[in-house]
């Protein structure tokens, strides 16, 4: 499974730290087993699944789905927190959310083996459907009917600007005001629609003159003075990557604020483990008690 996902051996060695040499072999024993070859070996190329490997493949990752199975029934008769728990969370704020969510979780269950991945909305609903994901951390942006959402809290958005922006020194804005101020847009699916829908529903089209998928670079950009943003995570930190300073200001039209919480898919099975993990997270992922996040 491991060389059919990378293409490689060393890369499946790396991923499942198994020795290269050990999985040449294990290759080469189940092909003989068979009496399939499951590769065309390729020099400098690495390997790539043939025909039969690719059908091979499709059942072999059926078989370990099923073997799986076995250990989550053994975890919910016993009713241990263990095992793998594969946590998506938006990218937006991946960064101060869940490091420090995933240390005290770990620290109290030290039987999970916890995977975080960092998705764009789309990404976390794609990995939701394909239980990739058995739960994930994100906004209330075009929740499916196929998902479940449980909100936690609400963060009203914001103008983030540099500490020079001629109005950066007010207390709060109207949204006409930023008319005619240039915008740097957080520019991700789902996220780039709800920023530009707060201007729509006040009848104002915003100057955007610089559009980032990332947001540590939308900070920068902010504080170097490419224009003002708007955003919903306020982080407690309030510098830039480059160590320049940014000022918050509050917005004072009546906006919707986005719900963060919880997401899981409607069809998945929910575990003790991320039945545990849920519950950790209405205990500890509040602005009050989160340390990377301010109100």
């Amino acid at each position: 499974m491991a060389v059919g996902e990378e293409g490689s051996i060393a890369r499946a060695a790396e991923k499942v730290n198994v020795s290269s040499p050990s999985i040449s072999t294990a290759i080469a024993g189940i092909e003989d087993e068979f009496g399939l070859q499951l590769f065309a070996r390729k020099h400098a190329h690495g390997l790539k699944l043939s025909q039969a490997g690719r059908t091979f493949m499709e059942q072999a990752r059926a078989v370990l789905a099923e073997a799986e199975k076995l250990n989550v029934m053994a975890r919910e008769m016993t009713g241990r927190v263990q095992g793998p728990l594969n946590v998506g969370c938006l990218l937006t704020f991946a960064q101060v959310v869940m490091p420090h969510l995933r240390r005290g979780f770990c620290t109290r269950f030290p039987d999970v083996q916890f995977h975080q991945l960092e998705r764009d909305q789309e990404g976390v609903l794609q990995g939701l459907r394909d239980a990739e994901l058995d739960m994930a951390l994100s906004y209330a942006l075009s929740i499916p009917d196929d998902i479940v959402f449980e909100p936690l809290f609400d963060l009203p958005p914001y103008v983030l600007m540099a500490a020079d922006h001629p109005l950066a020194g007010r207390e709060s804005v109207w949204l006409a005001e930023l008319q005619g101020h240039p915008m740097v847009l957080l520019d991700l699916p789902h996220s780039s629609a709800y920023f530009l829908s707060l201007f729509a529903g006040a009848g104002i089209t915003p100057m955007i003159t610089e559009r980032t998928r990332d947001m540590e670079v939308m900070r920068s950009l902010v504080a170097n003075g490419f224009g003002y943003a708007i955003i919903n995570i306020r982080y407690a930190n309030t510098f830039s990557a480059d160590g320049k300073p940014l000022r918050h200001v509050a917005i004072r039209d009546a906006l919707p604020p986005l719900k963060l919480g919880l997401l899981t898919s409607a069809d998945a099975r929910t575990t003790v483990t991320v039945r545990a993990f849920a519950d950790h997270c209405r205990e500890h992922m509040t602005p009050q008690t989160h340390p990377g996040l301010k109100t």
